[in-house]
């Protein structure tokens, strides 16, 4: 399943369904497809996301610092960070704060 979110002053961003759903419950939502965000409660969101995101990675580079480069994987066995693949959300959302814009989401 494709989820993309839109509003109505930035294009439109799609995931797949499970990094949606994750990107979703760290804005304080349920992980429901349809959904949207009020624009008065998109600012609270983007601020949730991005603690949640922040949180996250101060964890993973606490466990990987007794990892070294030599005992790394080849680089295509390592999984793209969800702070990376957040970054067009967190666009989209800090867009639609400044637009007050509502947004919304959808199975695509």
């Amino acid at each position: 399943m494709l989820v993309t979110f839109s509003c109505d002053v930035y294009p439109n961003t799609t995931y797949f369904g499970d990094i949606a759903q994750t990107l979703l419950k760290m804005m304080g939502k349920r992980g429901n497809v349809p959904g949207a965000i009020l624009a008065e409660d998109v600012p609270i969101a983007l601020e949730r996301l991005q603690s949640a995101l922040e949180k996250q990675k101060a964890e993973s580079s606490v466990n990987s610092d007794d990892e070294t480069d030599a005992g790394q994987k080849d680089w295509k066995e390592k999984p793209v960070p969800l702070a990376h693949r957040a970054l067009p959300l967190i666009e989209l959302l800090t867009a639609a704060a400044k637009g007050n814009c509502n947004v919304m989401w959808d199975r695509d």
